[in-house]
């Protein structure tokens, strides 16, 4: 009998400006190593999605944002896991975009989504926000 997989609830901003997304790649040493995903990160215990979405998009960028209305949610299986991801429509309110936990990031168009490697998650997330797949 195998253990049942555990969910960790996972908030990712969707940052939109002049038909881009902004996205980031995690590091080599990251779990899914140098694959692509929208920014964000996991919820902690006793903290809300906004507050979440807030404390990573600044740990991993450097710039605060305003969280607005969720705008999707996929749930995906791994294999000691399940990823509940919520994506949120967010803008970038203060700072200078870097990459300060993040391998990379850039502004990319849906267009360009199936030309980069994303987390199955993300992959999932964004083939539902976009209506693509």
């Amino acid at each position: 009998m195998t253990a049942p997989r555990l969910p960790i609830r996972v908030v990712a901003a969707v940052i939109a400006e002049g038909g881009r997304y902004l996205i980031t790649q995690r590091r080599p040493t990251a779990v899914l190593p140098l694959l692509w995903e929208f920014p964000g990160g996991r919820v902690e215990q006793g903290e809300s999605d906004a507050a979440a979405l807030k404390r990573e998009v600044r740990h991993r960028l450097g710039v605060d944002i305003d969280v607005g209305q969720l705008i999707s949610f996929v749930s995906h299986p791994y294999e000691h896991y399940v990823v509940d991801l919520h994506l949120y429509d967010c803008r970038v309110v203060a700072g200078q975009l870097r990459a300060a936990n993040v391998n990379d990031f850039r502004w990319a168009t849906s267009d360009e989504f199936d030309r980069l490697p994303f987390t199955p998650a993300d992959e999932a997330s964004m083939n539902k926000l976009l209506g693509l797949g």
